[in-house]
């Protein structure tokens, strides 16, 4: 059983009906603040290949994930709208704000991001508190990344120009054909670290393994709320996952406590 007393009161998350699209942005904004020095730090830390083009951008979008993956420690931090200097000043985030680490340095090296906003029920993280099932908030607001990447194809690609980040490692198709089985939500992987070895399917386009966890989460998406030009702009129209008096209350806990422990 989830819980909604920890969520925000007031906020009323429908699905989209399709529609408007965003346009996306390589612009730094109050989470994105690529311009940072830190951020710029970790830039010159990421081993970057020689080339242009979309392959060329793909390269440099999965050396930075490794990166990201190798030196900020994942941690269940409920503070979504913390900017990406201070994650990298801390060293730690959650997959949420690990990922907006990739989107600044994405932006950083002139790709465009956007993301899309998917409602996924709590009790897609029961595995992660066994014990604790009670104060799972029933819903968990997701930003999805999404890169612009000019020449894309669209025969393998259908949204091209966007990449969502669930096919950076390779289409679903392709992902979906590892022997490691799906996203099992439990133990030291989280979804940052999942979408480089197994598909994160949150439309149900891919066919699930025979064994083992299945990579089709559409049964999760509680609602698509449809794509943003920032993670500014999403959290800004149907806020963070925790109310405010919840998210002071737990990040001083959770914001420190590993994922997987």
């Amino acid at each position: 059983m989830t819980s909604s007393l920890l969520t925000p009161r007031g906020r009323f998350r429908v699905g989209t009906t399709g529609g408007a699209t965003a346009t996306g942005s390589t612009a730094p904004t109050q989470i994105l603040d690529w311009q940072h020095p830190h951020v710029a730090s970790l830039l010159r830390q990421i081993d970057m290949p020689a080339g242009s083009g979309p392959a060329h951008q793909v390269a440099v979008l999965r050396r930075a994930h490794r990166r990201i993956a190798a030196t900020v420690r994942p941690v269940y931090s409920v503070q979504d709208e913390r900017s990406v200097s201070e994650v990298l000043r801390r060293r730690r985030g959650s997959c949420s704000q690990r990922l907006a680490v990739l989107e600044c340095v994405a932006r950083a090296s002139g790709v465009a991001t956007r993301v899309r906003g998917l409602l996924v029920s709590g009790t897609f993280w029961y595995p992660r508190f066994p014990r604790l099932h009670r104060i799972v908030p029933d819903q968990v607001l997701l930003a999805w990344p999404e890169f612009r990447l000019e020449g894309l194809s669209t025969t393998i690609h259908p949204n091209a120009p966007w990449l969502a980040v669930s096919e950076l490692f390779g289409s679903m198709a392709e992902l979906s054909d590892g022997h490691g089985g799906g996203f099992t939500n439990a133990g030291a992987e989280t979804l940052f670290e999942a979408l480089s070895r197994t598909a994160i399917d949150w439309d149900g386009v891919t066919l699930c393994p025979a064994a083992g966890a299945p990579c089709d989460l559409s049964a999760h998406v509680l609602a698509d709320l449809g794509h943003f030009d920032s993670r500014d702009e999403l959290f800004a129209r149907h806020g963070q996952t925790l109310c405010r008096t919840a998210r002071l209350l737990a990040e001083p806990v959770l914001g420190r406590r590993s994922a997987g422990a």
